[in-house]
């Protein structure tokens, strides 16, 4: 393969008005090519930083988001994660908390839809919380909730009439992230994966109404992090490895031991099926899938290592389809690192 160190290069990085909290996918990432513009979101504690990034990499602007909850307290609640969902009409910006669901528009200047989490739906022991956020289907975004619930929202084309219009009742942990397929879905695989704090992940086919295809069993660590691109599941775990299963059977195809300590992010560029994968260990990894044409066997190559030094990695993500630039996040860092193709 290509020499390790060629691969890619620090770019200029960019300053946060505060760091970045440790929470898994603590990193995500807006294209915008028409407007020849990026946007970033980081979450630290009771906020969101966001920053809008010029193509040229020089000029930026910083917005941050508070959640706030209406009424009389405003108090401010605990940020779980943030990210973008793109669906074809619009894109939002959903942010989860302690508290609930908000989601605004894409630069953050307006609240579409809040939709609270009822505390009394749990035993008071338990902490609430929603966590894991993906557009589905062109028309749903879904977000997970700590009692295993995963939401789904129907979202107008334009407006605020957003409506729960399902509730997936699969899992028994907490919802930690979900994916929508990037890819093209083979007849059959599914279009979208839950995972939750034991390892369990749910493939389920997207539509009017959401089908549960395949569960794969708790794996006894947590699945912290989930991808899925052209039918195979890309799962990150608490113990570093990286698992690919078939969605369309629940299969086990191929596993590597890819980090020293507990995965936070995962992120795959859906041209060139290249994964990203970053860890508690200081390490970047990214590797290529594919699929042997001969055999049909799924195979992970790996491409490019990167060390963060003294840095637990809490988000990495691409920044375009191809996979020819990346972003990455760590707790405590008050800067977003950038690197390009050399």
């Amino acid at each position: 393969g290509p020499s390790p160190g060629r691969m890619y290069r620090k770019e200029k990085s960019i300053q946060l008005k505060s760091s970045s909290s440790a929470l898994y996918n603590n990193l995500s990432v807006l294209r915008l090519p028409d407007k020849q513009l990026a946007y970033f979101s980081t979450v630290h504690g009771t906020a969101v930083n966001m920053v809008s990034a010029a193509a040229d990499g020089l000029s930026f602007s910083h917005r941050q988001l508070q959640v706030k909850e209406g009424g009389p307290a405003l108090s401010a609640s605990i940020v779980t994660q943030a990210a973008w969902c793109v669906l074809p009409s619009r894109v939002l910006l959903v942010l989860t908390s302690q508290k609930g669901i908000q989601m605004y528009e894409s630069d953050g200047s307006i609240m579409v839809y809040w939709h609270a989490l009822d505390v009394m739906e749990q035993p008071p022991a338990h902490a609430v919380f929603a966590r894991g956020i993906a557009a589905a289907s062109g028309r749903f975004i879904c977000v997970g909730i700590s009692s295993g619930l995963v939401l789904v929202f129907d979202v107008p084309l334009k407006g605020t009439n957003v409506t729960v219009s399902e509730v997936l009742e699969e899992h028994r942990d907490a919802i930690t992230d979900i994916a929508a397929e990037l890819g093209r879905a083979p007849d059959g695989a599914g279009d979208l994966v839950t995972a939750d704090d034991s390892g369990s992940l749910c493939i389920w086919s997207s539509g009017e109404e959401f089908t549960l295809l395949n569960k794969i069993p708790a794996l006894g660590c947590t699945c912290s992090s989930v991808k899925l691109w052209n039918g195979i599941v890309a799962a990150g775990y608490g113990n570093g490895q990286i698992r690919l299963y078939e969605a369309a059977t629940g299969v086990l195809r191929a596993e590597v031991n890819a980090h020293a300590r507990w995965i936070y992010a995962l992120d795959l560029a859906p041209l060139t099926g290249k994964l990203l994968s970053g860890a508690e260990d200081s390490f970047v990894h990214i590797w290529k899938l594919s699929k042997n044409r001969d055999t049909d066997d799924v195979e992970i190559e790996h491409c490019h290592a990167e060390c963060v030094t003294d840095t637990q990695i809490c988000g990495a993500r691409f920044c375009d389809p191809q996979g020819s630039s990346f972003a990455v996040t760590g707790y405590d860092l008050a800067e977003i690192f950038r690197y390009g193709q050399a």
